[in-house]
């Protein structure tokens, strides 16, 4: 006899058969959620065609949030931090976040002529986060000779750095030069087919070789010893 209250669980009606197998992808894609890709491509061979669909699902969704957190993270110009602001602008930027942080002193001219290059550079490249910050403010005890300081950062993660006026090669130091620079770390993607510095290089060399005197200047030179 059935109890009060209390009634037997219903057949699922045939009708709601691929409502249910919906269901179950979703449940099967919330299994692979926690997964990194690469797990999921060291698991590939495991997984049956079900499995296949729903990681195909997952990988999708990632992709439109993906999609949707670039077109979020449009930063488009350089930004000022103290030290306070460090750990949520910087270790904290986000994922696919790369982040350019120039330590810099007012009254060192190096710094002023890299701060409008970066401010340059963060137009043309919106997706990349520029910052800047005087060095004391953000590294107590920071020392001057290190200055100009380019910090670059990658989901919180440093992934470069260059401290010194002598690697950027001082006051000749052109803004296509530091998008080369940076471009090489992975910050920026840049159009540039090769380093302008190299460019700038060949042309010095090839009048050096223009002014030095030829082979034949030399032997009539050594003739009238």
């Amino acid at each position: 006899m059935q109890k009060k209250g209390i009634l037997p669980p219903k057949e699922l009606p045939k009708d709601d058969e691929e409502e249910e197998l919906a269901l179950q992808q979703q449940s099967v894609v919330k299994t692979y959620e926690s997964m990194t890709l690469e797990e999921l491509e060291e698991n590939e061979d495991e997984f049956s065609e079900e499995d296949e669909a729903a990681i195909e699902m997952y990988r999708q969704k990632r992709l439109a949030e993906w999609k949707a957190t670039q077109m979020k993270n449009v930063f488009g110009e350089m930004g000022e931090i103290s030290g306070q602001d460090y750990i949520k602008e910087v270790n904290k930027a986000g994922d696919g976040i790369w982040v350019v942080l120039h330590l810099y002193k007012q009254g060192i001219p190096l710094c002023t002529l890299i701060n409008q290059h970066l401010s340059t550079l963060a137009r043309k490249f919106p997706q990349t986060k520029f910052l800047k910050s005087i060095s004391t403010t953000c590294i107590p005890n920071y020392p001057d000779r290190n200055l100009p300081t380019i910090f670059v950062y990658f989901e919180g993660e440093m992934k470069a750095q260059f401290i010194g006026p002598l690697v950027f090669g001082g006051m000749n130091l052109k803004v296509e030069e530091l998008e080369w620079r940076l471009s090489e770390t992975g910050a920026v993607k840049t159009d540039l087919e090769e380093n302008p510095k190299k460019q700038i290089e060949d042309k010095l060399m090839s009048s050096i070789r223009s002014t030095l005197p030829t082979r034949k200047d030399s032997d009539s030179e050594d003739e009238d010893y």
